[in-house]
Parts: C-alpha cells; structure tokens; sequence
C-alpha cells in the first residue's frame, strides 16, 4: 500500500464514519482490509483502492467503513456507569416519570448488544417497580453485521465471562453446545436498527437516558461537538447523558453538564436566561 493509497483510504473512512485514523496506522488499514480486498477480488490494497477510484462502488465502500469499524465491546463495561443507571438515573426516572410511566433509552454506537442488553437485564432485575411502564430501549450501529449478531443473542463463552455477573448468566443465558444464547425476554426489550452518527437522527425523537460511550473518542473535535449537540436536542430536558471512561464533554461543549461526584454522567446545562434589549428613546 502506498501513502498515496493509505491517504485516499483515511479520507473515505473520516467521510463516511468519523473515524480519524493517525498517520502510523497504516498496519491496523492493511490487518482489517486485506480480506476485503481478497473477497473483491483484488490482489492487494493497492488494487482495492484503484478499483474504488475508477468505479462507484457503493457496497464495496460500505463493506470497507464496516471492516475499519471498532467493534469492541463487552457486558457492564467499566462498570461504573451501570451503577449510575441503576442507583441514580432509575430512580430519578422512576419520581419524574411516575405520571406517564414511560421512558426511553438510546445506546450508540452499540456493536454486538452487550451494552443495551446489559441495561435490559438492570431495569428487568427491577420488575416489580416497572410494572406496568412502557421502556423502550433502541440500539444503533454503523455496522449491520454486528446488529445481526446482537440481534441474535449468542455469545461465545469467553464473551459472557467478560463482565457478566455469574447469577445473570444463569437467570438470562441458556447454554447451547458451545454458547450461550440471551434469553428471548430480554432480547424483546432492545430495538436494533442501523445508524451513522453523522447522518440525521432526529428521526429517533426524544429519549430520557442516552448511552454514547466510546465512540467519540475516534471522531475529531469538530464532529464530537456536533455530534453532541445533536444528540442535546434529542435528549429530554431533564433527561441523562452517559460517556466513556476516557470521554468528557469538559473542554468540547458547555450545553451538558457533569453531576458532581457522579464521573461519567452527565444532564443538559439549565438554559441561560436573554438579557433584556436596552432601547434608547430618540427625542
């Protein structure tokens, strides 16, 4: 691959997914789309991306943005926000919502499923509570391929030993030959349709808690402001914004806030009240 080649290759990703690859990650392009090339029929990258200058190959280019895609994900990651969510967001929820018993909750950027099916287990442990509510729990991905295999549930046994609590594995998993497939209860409680968070998404409405954890760590400063700005209008007004460990919107945006001693969550900044217009009367 020439620099030429990887340079037309980083422009395409940064294009069509926000991915911002550095200038030495020429390896990490060459691991992920040798085998694309190959099903393509080409010999190397260097073919593949001749291929894609001379000719308008939507899915090639699709096939591509998902081989780059950073897919790593397992269940209650890092932990802490889950803790969040059950002792503070729920429970805020639960007062704020008791008159319309609904809520909704968007996890992007949710890969395989263990982050929105993580959150389905939290609010099923508590039931009894939530009889009789209307919790919506959508899921989005750049990736189709990994949406179906969120979709579909099943998990290797390495990836239910990464972070799953034993007694989950137990309630919600049932052990099939090598696997382990989620329970159809709990997979009925997550939605999961295809999004780029650089297209549109207003179409998704409103939500109470938004999950977007680790994603906008690959995107550049621009695009993390205006990706958190769009999600600000659909977040309800006194609705809750949860980031990664390694994420902040300090120094990006001041239109959400952190709640003090509450690491990674974060509600919309109060509105600033419009000072008045002074008028001079002309005499």
């Amino acid at each position: 691959m020439t620099p030429l080649d990887y340079e037309y290759l980083r422009k395409l990703l940064r294009e069509r997914s926000g991915l911002v690859l550095a200038p030495e990650k020429q390896y990490l392009i060459e691991s992920r789309l040798l085998p694309v090339a190959r099903r393509a029929g080409c010999a190397s990258i260097t073919e593949l991306v001749r291929r894609l200058r001379e000719q308008d190959v939507e899915p090639l280019k699709a096939e591509i943005t998902e081989a780059m895609t950073i897919n790593e994900s397992f269940f209650f990651r890092d932990k802490v926000p889950f803790d969040r969510f059950r002792d503070t967001v729920l429970p805020a929820l639960l007062a704020t919502r008791a008159k319309a018993r609904r809520f909704r909750i968007w996890c992007a950027a949710a890969s395989t499923g263990q982050e929105p099916y993580s959150l389905a287990m939290i609010v099923k442990s508590m039931q009894e509570k939530f009889s009789g509510w209307r919790i919506e729990i959508i899921a989005t991905d750049i990736s189709n391929d990994v949406l179906e295999k969120a979709r579909a549930g099943i998990y290797s046994q390495f990836e239910v030993q990464r972070g799953l609590p034993i007694q989950m594995l137990m309630q919600h998993f049932e052990q099939v030959g090598e696997q382990w497939r989620l329970s159809e209860a709990i997979r009925k409680m997550v939605q999961f349709r295809q999004l780029n968070l650089l297209a549109d998404f207003a179409a998704l409405g409103t939500f109470d808690v938004v999950f977007c954890r680790n994603v906008l760590i690959y995107f550049d400063q621009a695009t993390k402001v205006d990706v958190l700005e769009r999600v600000y209008r659909q977040t309800a007004a006194d609705g809750f914004l949860l980031m990664g460990a390694a994420e902040t919107v300090v120094g990006l945006t001041d239109i959400f806030v952190p709640l003090a001693e509450k690491r990674g969550l974060y509600v919309r900044a109060e509105p600033q009240p419009q000072k008045p217009k002074l008028t001079v009367a002309v005499r």
